[in-house]
């Protein structure tokens, strides 16, 4: 448990004299692309708190975008760290490997809902782990196209920019993008509601719509890799219509194409399973994860049936900070402490307190469109009242008023008007219901 003061504290307006003094050294050092959140900056995390240099204390409802989920320098993860940087930091594991790499992917072979015999490879960040999926993908099948799904984010890099639906501000201005990529329609129940209740409840129907678009525009003899997110991300925290996902990958399945999943954001207990395709019961060929696997330290893998993970020639797949020796020994560590202090349960009962709170709000509020998500990723559409049309500007204000009073939350969707709430899984209910009552005191002032 963190010695952090598990408690909202504003020692000084929201930013302090500290953190205003480092936003001019930031500006006049940092490259003006690179925007931040919140206009604090951080000195110690901990449980379900962020503190400032100024001695703030946020309540933390993003865990770093899904990273921290075990809580902000765990007590495991920080001693697993300490004790792998005084034996040694790095020797290149494609030169002189170690234990804790294969450690990782012994462990990944064991939890990803991926059917039979597994392997896995490690990378750094989401981005590069998709990268590596398509790589795989494209040798094992020897085809070339890919597609991803309306609302999608998959990355910042050429490729996974391409992969990524939304334009601004992640791929505007930054083309050309990789060729060969292609988007289908996603099942949005919400924003399907305006075509008809079925389209919006009937998973099946929305996946024959999406492949169509597939068969038609692409085909299934020049596809290499379907790959969605389970629950969409930056898109909005969109959980399909059931049935979506089963009927995308029964289609893979009968085409010769890969199906990848990308549970950068979903994975390790965050939806209140330890992969989100294990709630549809759905086995990916790859599946990609990031963030929650090492507590904050950049470690990314790609795990997958043996036979398409083994298609790429020895060399093909790899990186010189690929699964580095302290980024392993997090993730050994992350996975402990998820496994042995009940964490999935954790996110389930996170759900539902978030669910019921926020539900209630709704009732209350027809600006309140659409509650949803699973576990401890939860997301409420705001939308003009009386109305479906997205409300970016109240989801601002709402944003700001919460920033000011001590509580860090963030926003998503493809028309900016989603509040998302990612709340590190060691977060109390005291906290997590505080953090509430600061949203519904800002809603209420708009």
């Amino acid at each position: 448990m963190s010695t952090l003061e598990q408690s909202r504290h504003l020692a000084t307006e929201i930013p302090g004299p500290k953190s205003s003094a480092l936003i001019g050294r930031k500006d006049a050092a940092v490259a003006h692309g690179v925007g931040n959140t919140m206009p604090v900056y951080a000195s110690r995390a901990g449980g379900g708190i962020v503190e400032d240099v100024d001695g703030n204390r946020l309540i933390d409802l993003g865990s770093g975008i899904a990273v921290t989920t075990v809580g902000n320098a765990s007590p495991r993860v920080v001693e697993a760290v300490s004790a792998q940087a005084a034996d040694f930091t790095h020797t290149c594991f494609m030169v002189t490997p170690y234990e804790g790499y294969v450690a990782v992917c012994e462990h990944l072979n064991r939890l990803t809902p991926v059917a039979g015999e597994k392997r896995s490879a490690l990378f750094n960040s989401g981005s590069e782990a998709v990268e590596n999926a398509v790589k795989i993908a494209r040798a094992y099948t020897r085809k070339q196209a890919v597609v991803s799904f309306d609302h999608a984010y998959h990355g910042r890099t050429n490729l996974t920019m391409a992969l990524t639906a939304k334009s601004m501000p992640y791929k505007h201005g930054f083309g050309p993008f990789a060729p060969e990529v292609y988007r289908a329609p996603l099942s949005y129940p919400f924003r399907d509601a305006e075509f008809g209740k079925e389209l919006a409840t009937d998973g099946e129907l929305a996946a024959r719509r999406a492949l169509t678009v597939i068969e038609k525009q692409v085909g299934a003899d020049n596809l290499a890799a379907v790959i969605i997110e389970p629950i969409q991300g930056e898109g909005g925290f969109i959980v399909p219509a059931e049935g979506f996902l089963p009927t995308l990958l029964r289609w893979c399945r009968d085409n010769g194409v890969v199906f990848i999943a990308d549970e950068v954001q979903t994975g390790f207990a965050r939806t209140g399973a330890m992969f989100a395709c294990e709630h549809e019961g759905i086995d990916p060929d790859l599946i990609v994860t990031a963030k929650g696997i090492a507590d904050g330290l950049p470690l990314s893998a790609v795990t997958g049936r043996a036979e398409i993970m083994d298609a790429p020639h020895v060399g093909g797949l790899g990186g010189t900070y690929g699964g580095n020796p302290l980024a392993c020994a997090a993730a050994l560590a992350t996975i402990e402490t998820i496994e042995a202090d009940g964490m999935v349960e954790r996110a389930r009962q996170i759900e539902a307190l978030m669910k019921e709170r926020l539900g209630r709000m709704q009732a209350d509020d027809d600006r309140i469109g659409d509650v949803r998500g699973r576990g401890a990723m939860i997301a409420v559409e705001l939308v003009k009242s009386g109305t479906l049309e997205p409300d970016a500007e109240l989801t601002k204000k709402v944003l700001g008023d919460a920033h000011q009073n001590g509580v860090i939350a963030l926003s998503c969707g493809t028309f900016g008007n989603v509040l998302r709430f990612l709340p590190p899984l060691a977060i109390s209910d005291d906290l997590l219901n505080e953090g509430l009552d600061v949203i519904a005191g800002a809603l209420a002032k708009f």
